[in-house]
């Protein structure tokens, strides 16, 4: 196997092996807790721009399935970890890691410490970096890592958002909801009760599938569309997507959202849950290095309850002033739209998780409710989010 460097913008210097497409590529490196799933933060949309390392050590042992992939395409820019497997195991599987990398024109490193560099980037923080098969000249590649532009104030959401609005039909292929009753292929799914329109930031095929298989039909638009559009549209509800980079690179999004806020139940999904608190007026600002994981523990502040998360962001809410988060779900903040409150924190580091309207009919979370990959702890909020659109239709 041919040598590959990983080079960071601090001058940190990584050799190992060539994985995937021949060539050099740069982005922000971000570290990844999750052990399986792979091949759906490969094709989630919100790693554009983000090469991603690996936590677990062995890295492609059941392969590459086509009911895996999260998007049309693979969205990171690079992929790092310590061994990739090139004899899969798996029934499902058509073809290796690598093997797939190759065929989406992933550039990756193996071979490297990947505990020292998630360690490295735990303590200085995410940075950009490059990764080379050709060019193994170190100085020159760390001059190359320190010329990445950053992702504050990029727009992001443009790259992966879809160019026209289409329909979305297609459920989980087998999805157990709260009653208990399996369904198939969204075929036998609820008997389609609602509209969703969803703005597409970035958005996952499990969140889509998670809604039908809840009983709803979905549009999906892409990020720009005009709330006189959606309007048009009436809706049951709305769905702000996930998506990759700085909430603030997509402000046009903002005043769209603040002309929809009140009017119909909306579900904000990490950075659908960002550009929700712009609209409210609340501040973004980044993390040092980021959630990017299917562990994270975040405490439903109504409940008292504690469920284990999927997470992808690098960008947060920040929690307002006036928050007591000792409270029980009275009013905390004034909004333009009422009182909101936090629902929802991180145990980890009390980053705000989740806000609700007190009387609008919003709910917002930072993590992955539909947990793909990851724990379903969180599938409850799509029930919470169907209920709201049945109430407010009543």
């Amino acid at each position: 196997m041919s040598t590959a460097i990983l080079a960071l913008a601090d001058g940190t210097i990584f050799e190992g092996r060539a994985l995937g497409r021949t060539g050099e590529a740069s982005g922000e490196v971000v570290f990844n807790t999750a052990m399986t799933g792979y091949q759906e933060i490969l094709t989630d949309p919100s790693y554009k721009g983000q090469f991603v390392v690996m936590t677990c050590s062995h890295i492609g042992n059941y392969g590459v399935a086509r009911q895996d992939e999260e998007s049309r395409r693979t969205w990171a820019e690079g992929f790092i970890v310590n061994e990739a497997s090139r004899r899969p195991s798996n029934w499902r599987s058509y073809q290796s890691l690598h093997e797939y990398l190759q065929k989406q024109g992933v550039v990756g490193i193996e071979g490297i410490d990947t505990r020292y560099l998630t360690r490295h980037l735990r303590d200085q923080g995410s940075q950009s970096g490059v990764i080379s098969h050709v060019d193994l000249d170190r100085d020159s590649l760390v001059k190359k890592a320190q010329a990445v532009p950053g992702t504050v104030g990029r727009d992001l959401v443009s790259e992966v958002t879809c160019s026209a609005s289409y329909t979305w039909q297609e459920g989980s292929e087998e999805w157990t909801p709260p009653n208990g009753s399996v369904q198939t292929n969204g075929k036998n799914s609820h008997s389609k009760k609602y509209h969703v329109v969803v703005y597409d930031f970035g958005v996952k095929l499990t969140i889509l599938r998670r809604l039908v298989d809840y009983g709803c039909e979905v549009t999906v638009v892409p990020a720009s569309t005009s709330a006189q559009t959606v309007r048009e549209m009436n809706p049951d509800g709305l769905v702000l997507s996930n998506g990759p980079g700085d909430p603030r690179g997509a402000s046009y999004a903002v005043p769209h959202v603040q002309n929809l806020l009140g009017w119909k139940p909306t579900l904000g999904i990490c950075l659908g849950h960002q550009i929700l608190g712009l609209s409210l007026g609340l501040s973004t600002y980044k993390l040092k290095f980021g959630h990017h994981g299917a562990n994270h523990p975040v405490m439903d502040l109504r409940s008292r309850k504690v469920e284990i998360t999927s997470q992808n962001h690098n960008f947060a809410v920040t929690m307002p002033e006036t928050a007591d988060r000792s409270n029980e779900g009275k009013p905390i903040f004034e909004t333009k739209w009422g009182p909101f409150t936090p629902t929802h924190i991180s145990l980890n580091d009390d980053c705000l998780e989740g806000f609700g309207g007190c009387n609008a009919p919003v709910l917002s979370v930072q993590y992955h409710p539909e947990a793909s990959p990851g724990p379903h702890d969180s599938s409850y909020l799509f029930n919470q989010f169907t209920a709201m659109m049945e109430q407010h239709r009543g």
